[in-house]
């Protein structure tokens, strides 16, 4: 970070949806209550998979890592939303938006490496059941789940870094209702062409390896299924499969629009749009998801709350 940057902006003003300023107590008790039950949400998930011992299986493992991440990512953009919303308006300091941009993109990111390891355990169970257990052993899945926060909390670093070097001496006033790395491109007075292709071509390989990987898997997962001889047991199997297709469909489907957008047709209403679906409403989606299609969640949330 230049001292050219600290001497002309120290701050940014997050406008929220001043475009709604007339329903803002509306929108901020909509959005308060979505918090909520974010929250709940995910820490029941991952509450229920630590105290239930048949929940306590590679799967859930896996899914306690996604609802941690969800976790991360609404609690880093939801409260400042929230105080714009009520006051039209939030001041956050310089260091603070560049540090709530890298950890929005960098738990993006572990999401974008988490998903494929999870289709990577559903291959296995079906695929493979015989070795399923002496594969997915203890160190396995701990590996598999650091991996992605390592991974996605270090490669964030080439589109923050340039980002935190660019010079803001026009204008500190963010229409946004968190730091993105989109409107900080638009807001600053450097050249950000090259970094808008960077980004562009960096985001590209990281979108489309885990996509590619979690298509090839489910081939092979949907050509074993097809070869079960009874209904029942491809139902099972399905079953165990079609809450993470789910998942991947609204999470791939929000980043592509999100960060496969050139920015000059990424207008400010459709980022916001596109930013809501992604830091807000997949958080809350996906632990309903989750639980809604799954009997085991469903029966070790009726056995906890029966004690």
């Amino acid at each position: 970070m230049s001292m050219k940057n600290q001497t002309r902006v120290t701050e940014f003003i997050l406008l929220g949806f001043g475009e709604f300023h007339s329903s803002n107590i509306i929108l901020f008790m909509f959005f308060f209550i979505i918090f909520l039950f974010t929250l709940i949400g995910n820490l029941l998930i991952i509450l229920l998979v630590s105290v239930t011992p048949q929940l306590q299986t590679p799967m859930y493992y896996f899914l306690c890592h996604l609802s941690l991440s969800d976790l991360v990512i609404s609690t880093n953009t939801l409260p400042n939303m929230l105080g714009a919303i009520l006051l039209g308006g939030i001041r956050m300091s310089y260091v603070g938006c560049i540090a709530q941009s890298y950890f929005f993109s960098g738990t993006t990111f572990t999401e974008c490496f988490l998903l494929p390891v999870m289709s990577y355990d559903r291959y296995l169970a079906i695929c493979n059941p015989l070795r399923y257990s002496s594969i997915m052993n203890i160190k396995c899945r701990t590996c598999l789940s650091l991996w992605p926060w390592l991974l996605g909390l270090t490669v964030n670093l080439a589109g923050v870094l340039p980002v935190s070097q660019f010079n803001f001496c026009r204008d500190n006033i963010i229409d946004h209702f968190y730091c993105d790395v989109s409107p900080l491109q638009k807001l600053s007075c450097s050249d950000t062409s090259l970094v808008e292709l960077e980004v562009f071509l960096f985001s590209v390989p990281l979108f489309l390896l885990p996509c590619s990987y979690i298509i090839v898997t489910y081939v092979y997962i949907f050509h074993t299924i097809a070869k079960i001889p009874t209904t029942i047991g491809k139902q099972k199997a399905f079953s165990t499969c079609s809450s993470h297709l789910i998942v991947v469909g609204t999470f791939y489907g929000t980043l592509a629009a999100k960060y496969m957008v050139p920015s000059e047709a990424n207008t400010l209403l459709f980022n916001k749009i596109v930013s809501l679906l992604h830091s807000v409403f997949t958080p809350l989606f996906n632990p309903i998801i989750y639980s809604l299609r799954n009997q085991d969640i469903k029966m070790a949330l009726k056995k906890n709350t029966s004690m």
